[in-house]
């Protein structure tokens, strides 16, 4: 080859160049690579997070768009640019533009957490919604391209967007001071996976690349399985900034060749690796900032592998603070730490406490009970567990002891719909009075509890459920006859625990009297 002769590169060699010298670092930082040590030690593997949540926009995608803007030319960015995203790499394509010094306009999904859309146009942007998906935002955005005249910046499927994101991969292997033996990547449209797999692996062939999806947002496994690009019908919306129909062209291309695996989260799972990363850096993670470490949990746990390093992308923290309740009922559930069944009781005196005797000392989450029949009682429980065996264990023993139970920790409509609907109108429960119950929070306090409320009076509503403070707050229906109002006042003394009385509450009388 003679002197100056230019050598023609193949498709990953020029994605490798473009990585090694992408144009992000005026907006964008090299982000630290951190032990989670705490989840390490419960694995038994080492588990690094990259925290691509610490950047300014508080996401990854700034690195994709300010690379893909800045290599445009002075006459294109005048007219502008254009984007269509869920949230985060608006951000990205909004701080961009405000650091050039152009226009810039973002379509997003009606279902855009508002902490994104109001970051969007915190930067300068103007933000438009439209649709409740991605595609939809997309389609919005390709029709005013075409009459504004402005570029489109794409989140994912262009190559200057995948070579940005492709730094991560380099800043990994940069940072780690051997070499990971496994990094798990959340999958979207497939930038990100795409970018990190084929710098990694032209470097280290030897690392496994693997991409993490929601199983109700699989559009990038379905589509390796099937060999071509599938669209989805539809996608779960909880981890929005992955809620992608169908991944990209060239994102395809470059997964089918350099990832190793793709494997797919449930929303329980999601929400306890939320869980997990705040436990070991304090910061939370949004759902699809979260699949990397979840997707190392499953990985895990089903291969039966220890001693390893492994990284995950923790790709973003745009998490709306309405979420957070949603997200702690469900992580306990998705670590299998807490169990939910359904127990059908006699309806006689003394049936509840010889139930709440079987439960033994293992910690209540929720008690839910409502007066129905005359002889038989539904109780919906959920119980801290500590494995699955445990949890079958119990209910054996249950059965055993003539108290038909089922497991409901996988039951979806229990867990969204059922545990906040046990009640209703008791038309049996006569002499009913109900009183808001405050005591201690402790091991063995609400079984200490329910053994001397149900002394002597018929419990006819219960309602107990574990949020975390200092104190305990229950709902209790008695049937107390008129005779025996004055003794019951004295129980009330001797009980010691602070309490008011509700019967004479609207929202009783409307819903459950």
């Amino acid at each position: 080859m003679k002197c100056g002769e230019k050598k023609r590169m193949s498709v990953p060699e020029k994605y490798l160049r473009k990585i090694l010298t992408a144009q992000i670092y005026d907006v964008a930082m090299e982000t630290p690579l951190v032990e989670a040590e705490s989840l390490s030690a419960r694995l038994h593997n080492r588990i690094l997070l990259k925290r691509e949540d610490l950047q300014s926009v508080f996401s990854f995608k700034l690195r994709g768009a300010y690379n893909k803007m800045a290599n445009l030319s002075a006459d294109t960015l005048k007219k502008g640019v254009v984007a269509a995203s869920a949230g985060n790499h608006a951000q990205g394509v909004a701080l961009a533009a405000r650091k050039l010094g152009i226009k810039a306009t973002i379509f997003m999904p009606e279902t855009t957490p508002g902490i994104k859309v109001d970051a969007v146009r915190g930067y300068g942007a103007t933000a438009r919604l439209i649709g409740d998906s991605y595609d939809d935002a997309y389609q919005a955005a390709a029709t005013y391209c075409n009459k504004q005249g402005a570029v489109f910046i794409h989140p994912y499927d262009d190559p200057d967007i995948i070579a940005g994101q492709g730094t991560i991969g380099f800043e990994i292997l940069k940072q780690h001071k051997s070499l990971p033996d496994m990094i798990f990547v959340p999958v979207g449209g497939g930038g990100l996976i795409a970018g990190i797999a084929v710098y990694v692996k032209m470097l280290c062939p030897n690392i496994k690349v693997i991409g993490v999806e929601p199983d109700d947002a699989d559009a990038m496994k379905q589509s390796l399985e099937a060999g071509r690009r599938v669209r989805l019908k539809e996608v779960g919306l909880f981890a929005d900034g992955v809620a992608v129909k169908q991944v990209g062209k060239e994102t395809f291309k470059l997964t089918r060749q350099f990832v190793d695996e793709v494997i797919t989260v449930s929303t329980d799972q999601i929400c306890a690796a939320i869980k997990d990363i705040f436990e070991d850096t304090r910061s939370i993670s949004e759902p699809a900032g979260a699949l990397a470490v979840a997707g190392i949990k499953k990985y895990v746990a089903e291969n039966n592998i220890s001693g390893l390093d492994l990284v995950a992308v923790a790709s973003g923290a745009n998490m709306n603070f309405d979420r957070l309740r949603h997200v702690a009922e469900r992580a306990e559930i998705g670590e299998r730490r807490e169990g939910i069944i359904a127990v059908t009781i006699p309806e006689e005196p003394g049936s509840f406490r010889k139930f709440c005797a079987i439960l033994g000392k293992r910690g209540i989450t929720e008690f839910n009970y409502r007066y129905n029949t005359a002889d038989k009682a539904h109780v919906f429980v959920g119980l801290q567990v500590h494995d699955p065996q445990g949890l079958s264990e119990l209910l054996k023993k249950l059965h055993d002891r003539g108290y038909p139970a089922i497991d409901m920790t996988d039951n979806e409509m229990a867990k969204v719909h059922m545990r906040h609907l046990v009640g209703g109108h008791a038309v049996k429960a006569d002499n009913e009075r109900v009183f808001r119950f405050r005591f201690p929070e402790r091991p063995g306090a609400l079984l200490d509890f329910l053994g001397k409320m149900g002394r002597n009076w018929n419990i006819s509503l219960f309602h107990y459920r574990n949020h975390g403070a200092d104190y305990g707050r229950v709902l209790v229906g008695m049937q107390v006859p008129p005779a025996e109002k004055t003794a019951f006042q004295d129980f009330l003394k001797e009980l010691g625990y602070t309490f008011v009385e509700e019967t004479d509450n609207p929202a009783y009388k409307l819903f459950l009297e």
